[in-house]
């Protein structure tokens, strides 16, 4: 992966996840990210890994100059509007609204879950714990 950093491409490594950057400039950008890519491809096959393209993707921030297709193993990877990377959504205008509103509405879930839970009738004991499990009464 150093001989992808010696090329100005950024490589991110985090247990089975490899996550690449390039700032797209110029048409010779477009063919070094490729370039990246069968790298990888080079680089798994070698320590005989299979890469999931199915969990592939390309995640363009900001403007889009050119009208690439990117593959691996002769699959074009498709472009998504967000991707989630160790529980943080990353939008393509780099907003937090979508991450911040998945993280309300599994909050809000989890706050539902809580009343079915016990099984018992009664309102004030049931209220006690609803606000010891909320942390906020």
């Amino acid at each position: 992966m150093k001989l992808l950093e010696t090329r100005g491409i950024v490589v991110k490594l985090f247990a089975d996840d490899v996550k690449v950057y390039l700032q797209i400039v110029n048409v010779s950008d477009t063919v070094m990210l490729q370039g990246a890519l069968d790298l990888i491809v080079e680089w798994a096959s070698t320590w005989q890994l299979q890469l999931s393209v199915s969990k592939c993707n390309m995640l363009t921030i900001g403007h889009v100059p050119f009208d690439v297709k990117y593959s691996v193993y002769n699959t074009v990877l498709p472009y998504v509007t967000t991707s989630r990377d160790l529980g943080i959504v990353t939008a393509q205008d780099l907003s937090p609204s979508i991450h911040i509103s998945k993280i309300a509405a599994k909050a809000h879930q989890r706050a539902n879950c809580i009343p079915r839970t016990f099984v018992s009738k009664d309102k004030p004991a049931n209220e006690s714990i609803f606000c010891l499990c909320a942390s906020n009464c």
